[in-house]
C-alpha cells in the first residue's frame, strides 16, 4: 500500500472518530418546562454547551405553566427523531400523575428515558430565631415540641402539591405530630415566609437554602435524601431520626416515544460523557446539584419507583389539582 493511501485511510478513519453523534446542520432542542433562570433551566444550559461537540447546536426551548405538564406534553407530541428532548422532572414524572387528574401526556407511554441528569437535596430548615428560641439544634429536638403541642408549629411550601409540601406530610406522618402546613405562591415567597418568621420550618431545595443556611438565618436539621450530601456533609439525613424517610429533588432527560433505542443509547452516552466532566460537575456544585448519569434501563427503573413513591405520599397528603 502506497504512503499517500495510508494517509488517506487514516484521515477517514480520524474523522470518522470526529464525526458527532447527529449531522452538524441538525439542531437539537431541550424543553425545559419551566421558566428561564430557574436551577433546572441553568442546568439544562450548562449541558447543552457540554454536548455540542457530540451533538452540534443544542437549543432551549422554555415552555413553562401547569406545574411542568405544558412542556412535557410538547414534548410527548414531538417527532421521535432524537432531535427534541425534554426535562422530565420530580413534579413532572413522580407527582404530577398523582396530582392531576388529567395530563396531557402519559408519563410512561409517551416517553423513552435518556439518562437521569442530577439530584439536588431538600434540606429541613428552621428559621434561626425559632431555633433558639425553641433550643432546636436536632431533628429530634424539633419532633419534640410538635407532639407536645400539637399544631403549635407550622410549615411552609411553595402549594399544595409541592415537593415541600409533601415532604412536610411525609414528615408529619413518620415523626407521629401535627403542624398546620401554610402554602405560598411559589418556593421563593415560602422562603420569604420562614425568613420573616411568618412560619417556623420549610423542607426547602438545598440550593435556594444554603446562602441563608451559611449567613446563620436559617439552621438546617437534616437533609432529605437517603445518604447525607456530599456538599453540606455535616447536615444528617432526616432518615437518621426517622428511618426509611426519602423525598429527593431530581432532573433528566427523556425522548418522545418510539425514538429509536440506538439514537436513545448514543444520547445517553453523549450527555453521561458530559455529567462526568470536571467543568459540569464543578458548576453543577455551585448550585447543590450534584450529577447522576445513568442508562437509559437505569433511569427508567428510577421513574417507575419515583411513580410508585409519590402515590403513596401524594395520597397520604390529600393534596388534588383540577
Amino acid at each position: 500500500m502506497s504512503t499517500t493511501r495510508r494517509q488517506i485511510i487514516a484521515l477517514a478513519a480520524s474523522a470518522l472518530l470526529a464525526t458527532p453523534v447527529f449531522a452538524q446542520d441538525k439542531v437539537t432542542r431541550i424543553v425545559v418546562p419551566f421558566a428561564a433562570g430557574g436551577p433546572i433551566d441553568v442546568t439544562a444550559r450548562v449541558l447543552a454547551e457540554a454536548v455540542k461537540g457530540s451533538l452540534g447546536t443544542v437549543i432551549i426551548e422554555n415552555r413553562p405553566g401547569a406545574g411542568g405538564n405544558i412542556g412535557m406534553g410538547a414534548v410527548a407530541k414531538a417527532a421521535p427523531d432524537g432531535l427534541t428532548l425534554g426535562i422530565a422532572t420530580t413534579a413532572s414524572h413522580g407527582i404530577n400523575p398523582w396530582l392531576f387528574k388529567q395530563l396531557p401526556y402519559d408519563p410512561v407511554k409517551d416517553f423513552a428515558p435518556v439518562t437521569q441528569m442530577l439530584r439536588v437535596p431538600n434540606v429541613l430548615v428552621v428559621n434561626a430565631d425559632t431555633a433558639k428560641r425553641l433550643n432546636i439544634n436536632t431533628l429530634a429536638d424539633l419532633i419534640k415540641p410538635a407532639m407536645a403541642h400539637p399544631a403549635e408549629l407550622n410549615y411552609g411550601s411553595g402549594g399544595n402539591g409541592s415537593a415541600g409540601h409533601l415532604a412536610g406530610e411525609l414528615f408529619k406522618q413518620q415523626a407521629g405530630v401535627f403542624a398546620l402546613h401554610i402554602p405560598y405562591n411559589g418556593a421563593n415567597p415560602a422562603q420569604l415566609g420562614l425568613l420573616s418568621g411568618q412560619v417556623d420550618y420549610n423542607f426547602d431545595n438545598l440550593a435556594a437554602a444554603a446562602t441563608n443556611i451559611r449567613a446563620g438565618k436559617l439552621k438546617a436539621l437534616a437533609v432529605t435524601t437517603a445518604q447525607r450530601s456530599a456538599l453540606m456533609s455535616d447536615v444528617p439525613t432526616v432518615a437518621e431520626t426517622l428511618p426509611g424517610f426519602q423525598i429527593d429533588t431530581w432532573w433528566g432527560l427523556v425522548a418522545p416515544a418510539g425514538t429509536p433505542a440506538e439514537t436513545v443509547r448514543k444520547l445517553s452516552a453523549a450527555f453521561n460523557a458530559a455529567l462526568n466532566t470536571p467543568e459540569v460537575k464543578a458548576r453543577f456544585a455551585t448550585l447543590m446539584a450534584e450529577p447522576a448519569p445513568s442508562t437509559p434501563e437505569a433511569f427508567a427503573a428510577f421513574l417507575s419507583q419515583e411513580r410508585n413513591r409519590y402515590e403513596r405520599v401524594v395520597k397520604l397528603s390529600g393534596a388534588k389539582v383540577d
